[in-house]
């Protein structure tokens, strides 16, 4: 069975979760919940690559999960090392290093395992437009490291509504995960 992410509208790390939670019957719903019972992160900020691997490496989830965690934060590592013009062991995390991020991360990733989809289809991803305020000030939409993973071939819509609707960890998410986009997936 696929997993269908309507992307046009918002496609925000929580959007992403919601969507594929409603997708899920009772059962693989109860199951994501314990994975993210069972995994304790120390709510605070992880400021490198090797920070979030580590603390990924301390979850109490199945190796799958922490690989699918550990490849979304290297597609962010990289973004954030094009963008910045340094290695990728050398990027600095803000805002995808709080703890709120990688919990996001880490549902995504156990909600898509619960799923255990043959593919996941997504429309093309809305971005948004305007500014966002972030830790290194006022920023275009989509943001920087935003367009850095969107640029890597993800379908973006053509009209843009106002705010940021897709954000980096986001855009990690969906690089890592679609398998195809379309239009229409759910043949409406």
């Amino acid at each position: 069975m696929d997993l269908i992410w309507v992307l046009s509208e918002v496609a925000t790390r929580k959007n992403i979760l919601n969507q594929t939670m409603l997708q899920l019957d009772e059962k693989r719903r109860g199951q994501v919940h314990l994975v993210l019972k069972q995994a304790v992160l120390a709510d605070k900020h992880y400021h490198d690559l090797a920070e979030v691997i580590e603390s990924i490496d301390g979850l109490a989830v199945s190796e799958r999960i922490k690989n699918h965690m550990r490849q979304i934060y290297q597609i962010l590592a990289q973004a954030e090392a094009q963008v910045h013009g340094c290695a990728v062991d050398k990027t600095h995390f803000h805002e995808v290093g709080n703890a709120e991020a990688i919990r996001n991360v880490l549902a995504v990733c156990a909600a898509v395992e619960a799923f255990a989809p043959a593919k996941i289809i997504a429309t093309p991803v809305q971005t948004g437009e305007g500014t966002v305020v972030c830790a290194h000030g006022e920023l275009p939409i989509p943001a920087p490291a935003t367009a850095a993973i969107l640029e890597t071939g993800i379908p973006t819509c053509e009209f843009m509504l106002p705010g940021e609707r897709c954000t980096p960890t986001s855009a990690a998410l969906i690089a890592y995960f679609v398998n195809e986009y379309k239009e229409n997936p759910l043949g409406l």
